[in-house]
């Protein structure tokens, strides 16, 4: 859990520098950006608030509860704490979005890092979606050595759970490659960069696309490609 911790963080500052939030709000807004599959709880959140606060990095201001028709003067409902950044807050996050280590593009941090890359300068987001390709590239060979050493001594079923993770690995890579041609062509001014990314043309692989890209193979069901090998 620890090393989630500075992910958790940046994210939080990412957040925060867009607008002042209280907790709860706040915790929806990171299970929104990472998803249902990373969803937060409470417990990871208010700890990484209170690190951040004493570090000097946010600040906490109490909101009084809002009064309500049944309770106009006392609500019963505790203040909120409305949290935002403070201007070494601001400095370090800005440090944090302009490194590209090795850091950047690992499994636990690359989608935060993505998730703020509308705050990250071109060259710095151009960094990272290489390293993260480089990253996936040497991973997929790696599990394709595995696999050709280890088939024969495999079920159908590890086999179809392995193929599943290759396509998914393949996946994202075509996704990288788009991403990477998209900032590459709007950095260097060239005619096809002009424009947003587009994620109908480079879907991220969580996403499930109606159509994969040219000499792609459409991932079929697990259950009928056993059926198909068995058949």
């Amino acid at each position: 859990m620890r090393s989630k911790t500075p992910v958790l963080q940046t994210a939080i500052l990412g957040l925060l520098n867009e607008s002042p939030l209280h907790g709860y709000e706040l915790r929806k807004r990171l299970n929104l950006m990472l998803g249902s599959f990373r969803a937060l709880s409470y417990g990871s959140l208010y700890p990484a608030l209170k690190s951040l606060v004493a570090r000097g990095l946010i600040t906490g201001t109490e909101q009084p509860a809002a009064p309500t028709a049944l309770a106009p003067a006392l609500s019963g409902k505790r203040a909120r704490i409305v949290y935002e950044l403070t201007a070494d807050g601001k400095e370090h996050l800005q440090s944090v979005l302009a490194s590209s280590g090795p850091a950047a593009w690992e499994d636990e941090s690359f989608d935060v890092r993505f998730a703020f890359f509308a705050q990250t300068d071109a060259e710095t987001r151009i960094r990272i979606l290489e390293g993260r390709r480089t990253r996936l590239t040497e991973r997929l060979e790696a599990v394709r050595e595995s696999a050709a050493r280890t088939r024969e001594r495999l079920d159908e079923y590890t086999l179809e759970l392995q193929r599943h993770g290759l396509e998914q690995v393949e996946r994202e890579v075509r996704w990288l490659d788009g991403l990477i041609t998209t900032e590459r062509d709007r950095s260097f001014g060239h005619p096809r960069g002009g424009g947003r990314v587009r994620p109908s043309s480079t879907p991220h692989p969580a996403e499930t696309p109606g159509q994969e890209p040219d000499g792609a193979r459409r991932p079929e069901d697990p259950g009928t490609s056993i059926t198909k090998e068995r058949g």
